[in-house]
């Protein structure tokens, strides 16, 4: 396995790209997967890192850890740009890094889970430029934020909006569903106190109305920042945990990929 790195904008990106050989004649090329840790939008998170990065790698994927911007350098949609130009780059790329370009998913946790969401629900807006080379082929939410109403997470809309009730209203992703949004990926703890379960289900009623293809998983009970609910990263969660293996059936119907 190799390490590469490059700049998305201002945001660095580290990937765990597995080589090529000769016998591999069924894995030429691989999916990737673009991973946004949560943190509030002011960190990122360590166990929404590089233990769902190797995980997800020793399934094969190419996988990408992007180093959003975070704290003041939050707002005026700075992250998004870097997450859509990180997407940009993997197409760019693909035969360099042996990905297949239609097959490139984004994951992210909490905050990321916003800012994946924000990607995924927002990439077709004309006055927002981005253009669909950097259109997500999948998302997958880890008890997201989404909205920036009653059930919002304050910080993290504080910091991604920098205070802006206009932006606010925007970047309240419920609002933003259309059927241009990619077949998606969502779980969530019913127990979850700092993000409440209202934002996955705000979204999911979004989807559900505008025919967009999702799958979503309610757990009872649970936590927030639980990333792959294992004593590695210090959240053991045996129940929680059952997102992992339907998320890999999942995402690898959608890819058609056999590990």
């Amino acid at each position: 396995m190799n390490i590469c790195t490059f700049q998305a904008h201002d945001a660095p990106v580290i990937g765990y790209l597995h080589d090529d050989h000769d016998r591999l004649v069924s894995h030429k090329t691989r999916p990737a997967l673009v991973i946004c840790a949560g943190g509030c939008y002011r960190w990122l998170s360590p166990r929404e890192k590089d233990p769902v990065a190797l995980h997800w790698a020793a399934l094969g994927y190419q996988t990408f850890l992007i180093e959003y911007s975070t704290e003041a350098r939050a707002s005026g949609l700075r992250p998004l740009r870097e997450l859509a130009e990180c997407v940009r780059i993997l197409r760019l790329r693909a035969e360099e890094w042996h990905i297949d370009p239609g097959k490139i998913a984004v994951l992210g946790f909490s905050a990321g889970g916003h800012l994946a969401a924000s990607l995924g629900t927002l990439w077709h807006l004309p006055e927002l430029k981005l253009g669909r080379d950097c259109r997500p082929d999948a998302l997958v939410l880890c008890y997201p934020v989404i909205t920036m109403g009653e059930f919002a997470h304050q910080e993290s809309a504080d910091n991604v909006t920098g205070g802006d009730p206009e932006m606010r209203a925007f970047l309240s992703l419920e609002n933003r569903v259309t059927d241009q949004m990619p077949p998606t990926f969502l779980w969530h703890c019913v127990g979850d106190e700092s993000v409440p379960v209202e934002n996955s289900l705000f979204l999911a009623s979004a989807m559900q109305k505008a025919g967009v293809y999702y799958e979503c998983h309610l757990f009872s009970g649970g936590a927030h920042g639980i990333s792959m609910c294992n004593q590695e990263v210090e959240t053991p969660n045996p129940q929680a945990a059952a997102w992992i293996p339907l998320c890999e059936n999942w995402l690898n119907k959608q890819f058609e990929y056999i590990p």
